[in-house]
């Protein structure tokens, strides 16, 4: 499909791209624009039908958004932010700069500009700046007939009718109720009878990872947000936490690599901007790794006598990185997740514990056999290198386990104690173990 459209854009044929395009889905297009540059993009945009562009529209990265935004006319870039739905138009007034916000609102209706404004206050990352207002609201007064008429006067312009949410006179929440349900029960029975008032809901300023927890511990596909007075706001549908996921996911994955979170798209972000993001960490690391740097110098005078000790170094650092890398990585998952509380870190303590004597008695026995059968190293060098393995293998899955614990109880990402920096932490107390052992069964 992507090739299709290439093919008749290459060979200028754009009426037959017009009609092919009312044919396929929205998807499908939108992943078409990532093959192609600026000014096809734009072409292959002013193809679309109103409808379909506002679709297509939601759907594009963000840098996608700006190029067509800047080479479209203005009153065809209001038709298309009046179709989408509202939060799909507040997320993308959020990537938009200052000016392009107040062309907007300029060009909208007192009502439009007062909800919009109210949005765009709301904090980053919190369940006001995810939440849509296009849902269906009933009275408890209403009988099951009537409520399905009113769903399907109001339920077009609505972003979903499968939960419908039963409002006082205050728009204070009360319950909620199915279409599902409506549609199976008796028409002359009042929606106050079979309205569901044990529900879940969230409040605006809720972050979006405890929402997220919500949505997969109840198997939601709608949330209702209230505010303060438990009034209904709005509500959040199963695709954006989709987006939230992805983007808490992606968050994490280049925290556990050691560089600053960034929602930019790595094909469209800068060189300077890549680099900049990784230099702090990567700095932080190389000077914490001169703690590496002033052990080794320290117990130089022991590497000078058995240089076999000194060969055995990048083994030892290594498996005790990985080592402190797995279980970190368990952990920081099953946090995440919800699988692991804070209160749970002596288990996890105990547990890692136990895990590390099996993992440590395992290597060390085979360490101990290759270094005797094929090193031909000495019993004295076999059992120094072996049981250094053993006990840095127990403290970076100990360390590991417990230290992304202790992060989130100080009110930090989990995340950040991932990879290199547990590595990092690692590496050094192996060291340390390593020299000292030596010193002590080898009289060094």
């Amino acid at each position: 499909m992507h090739e299709r459209i290439l093919e008749l854009i290459e060979e200028k044929k754009f009426a037959v791209l017009k009609e092919e395009l009312k044919e396929m889905r929205a998807v499908d297009v939108a992943e078409a624009f990532d093959e192609l540059d600026k000014k096809n993009s734009v072409i292959l945009f002013r193809l679309l039908t109103k409808d379909d562009a506002a679709e297509i529209f939601s759907y594009l990265s963000t840098q996608q958004r700006k190029d067509i935004v800047n080479a479209i006319h203005e009153t065809q870039l209001k038709e298309i932010i009046e179709e989408l739905y509202f939060d799909d138009m507040i997320d993308f007034l959020e990537e938009m700069p200052a000016n392009f916000i107040k062309r907007i609102l300029t060009s909208a209706t007192e009502e439009e500009r007062k909800l919009i404004n109210q949005f765009l206050r709301y904090p980053e990352n919190s369940a006001g700046s995810l939440m849509t207002i296009e849902y269906v609201d009933l009275k408890k007064e209403m009988t099951v007939k009537q409520a399905l008429e009113h769903i399907k006067k109001t339920g077009v312009d609505k972003e979903t009718i499968y939960t419908c949410y039963v409002l006082n006179d205050k728009r204070k929440l009360e319950g909620i109720v199915s279409l599902r349900k409506l549609v199976l029960l008796e028409d002359d029975l009042l929606i106050a009878d079979v309205m569901n008032e044990d529900f879940i809901f969230t409040k605006t300023l809720d972050d979006q990872e405890e929402i997220a927890s919500l949505f997969k511990k109840y198997d939601l596909l709608t949330l209702p947000v209230v505010d303060k007075e438990n009034r209904l706001v709005g509500i959040i549908t199963i695709d954006d936490i989709i987006d939230v996921i992805d983007q808490e996911n992606t968050e994490d994955f280049q925290k556990m690599a050691a560089m600053e979170p960034t929602e930019e798209e790595y094909l469209h972000a800068g060189v300077f901007s890549l680099a900049r993001r990784r230099i702090f960490w990567l700095l932080l690391l190389m000077i914490s790794a001169t703690f590496t740097e002033g052990i080794i110098g320290r117990f130089e005078d022991v590497l000078q006598a058995v240089a076999i000790l000194a060969a055995s170094i990048p083994m030892l650092m290594d498996t005790a990185g990985n080592a402190g890398s797995q279980s970190s990585t368990l952990i920081i998952r099953g946090m995440a997740l919800g699988e692991i509380e804070l209160g749970d870190y002596l288990k996890v303590f105990w547990r890692e514990l136990r895990v590390s004597l099996v993992v440590g008695a395992v290597l060390g026995t085979l360490n101990f056999l290759r270094m005797l059968l094929l090193v031909k190293a000495g019993f004295n060098i076999a059992i120094t290198v072996s049981s250094t393995l053993v006990l840095t293998i127990m403290m970076a899955k100990v360390v590991g386990g417990t230290l992304p614990i202790l992060a989130k109880k100080m009110k930090l990402d989990p995340a950040i104690m991932a990879g290199p920096m547990i590595t990092t932490i690692v590496d050094a107390l192996a060291l340390i173990v390593y020299f000292n052992i030596a010193t002590m069964l080898l009289g060094l």
